[in-house]
């Protein structure tokens, strides 16, 4: 492999010059979040024509200038929905432009959700090793072999990036697949938002009236805990204990104390907060439910659903590239339940079939 050659922030010199001199650059990023809410970034891998550099940004430094240098060139990323989040967090910036290599293999026919060295096994017939997939990446000194590991998921990212832009190209998709990564670089998708919680919630889809208020405060009510306290929202409360406490609706200590698996130091911690939300739930009850939930599909809208995914695939097919890349059955059964803010019926997919969905649901 490159070598690769480990920065600090007291001597971030050199890479904001190198940076300041590339058009694009390979990037991705370690780091750990099994015990906190926020990502806490712990190395920025970054590669450019011939160097590689592992970027440590730990310690009492000013990365102020480094962040600036960063978001200067194009990013070329795997998969990169987290990375472009967790340098967001960190920095508060954006590129201008990002290409994720696994938005583009979809669009060639590969697997949507395929693995970086997957990838690098089918574009350069290479056998990455994946040794440090648990690895503690906030540990100082960082052993040698972790900082090869990262350094070889950024390796080949450039090169990949010139083999499927060639091809895209060829094929007329490379439109397709820069527009599907830019959405990467919509900053509303890494905003925490305590009021649309539930929509986390596994389970309370189908809930109404007040199990359904009282899912929508807790989820919120858990959001802002794991926000204040940066921990994972499951250490705040489980989602089966959340949504168990919803359906219930406890009145009085004894009763949200018979909630199965609330731990007693929850109950002694937030018990008077808890019951509090859920009576706000009860007392709402007279109040008109804003929330609807989705109509169970029946069996007429199971026929219209048959034509609409039949379409998708039969664009897929003439494509060579899988039909969720287009839209999934979610998605089309969303459409049916009358969304419209789809991927499906915006840019390059509503050219290719998001007319003719919209003509089957009847839409103007």
């Amino acid at each position: 492999m490159h070598p690769f050659q480990l920065v600090d922030g007291r001597d971030l010199g050199p890479i904001r010059e190198v940076l300041s001199q590339e058009e694009r650059i390979g990037l991705d990023t370690e780091f750990m979040r099994e015990s906190t809410y926020f990502p806490q970034l712990c190395l920025v891998q970054i590669a450019t024509g011939g160097q590689i550099f592992c970027a440590d940004p730990l310690g009492d430094f000013d990365l102020a200038e480094f962040w600036q240098a960063l978001i200067r060139p194009s990013w070329v990323v795997h998969s990169g929905r987290q990375d472009v989040e967790v340098l967001f967090l960190a920095s508060g910036l954006m590129p201008d432009r990002i290409f994720d290599t696994q938005i583009a293999a979809a669009l060639l026919g590969y697997a949507p959700q395929l693995g970086y060295g997957a990838l690098v096994t089918e574009l350069f017939g290479v056998e990455l090793p994946k040794t440090h997939t648990r690895a503690d990446w906030s540990r100082r000194p960082l052993p040698e072999e972790f900082l090869r590991y990262a350094a070889e998921d950024v390796e080949y990212l450039l090169p990949a990036y010139d083999l499927l832009t060639a091809r895209l190209s060829n094929e007329g998709r490379l439109h397709w697949a820069e527009e599907d990564a830019m959405d990467l670089l919509d900053r509303s998708l890494y905003a925490p938002d305590p009021d649309v919680a539930v929509q986390r919630l596994k389970g309370a889809r189908y809930l109404r009236g007040r199990p359904r208020r009282a899912a929508e405060k807790l989820a919120a009510w858990r959001e802002r805990e794991a926000l204040r306290l940066d921990r994972p929202r499951q250490w705040i409360l489980k989602d089966a204990v959340l949504l168990a406490m919803a359906l219930a609706g406890p009145v009085g200590e004894a009763a949200l104390a018979r909630t199965a698996e609330l731990p007693p130091k929850t109950l002694r911690r937030s018990g008077s907060e808890l019951l509090a939300i859920l009576a706000r739930a009860e007392s709402d009850a007279t109040s008109p439910d804003d929330y609807q939930p989705p109509p169970r599909p029946d069996e007429t809208e199971r026929k219209r659903l048959k034509p609409m995914l039949a379409q998708v695939s039969k664009a897929a097919s003439s494509l060579g590239i899988h039909p969720e890349v287009i839209a999934s059955r979610k998605e089309i059964t969303a459409a049916l339940n009358g969304e419209r803010k789809l991927r499906v019926f915006k840019g390059w997919r509503r050219d290719l079939v998001g007319e003719k969905l919209l003509e089957v649901l009847g839409d103007p």
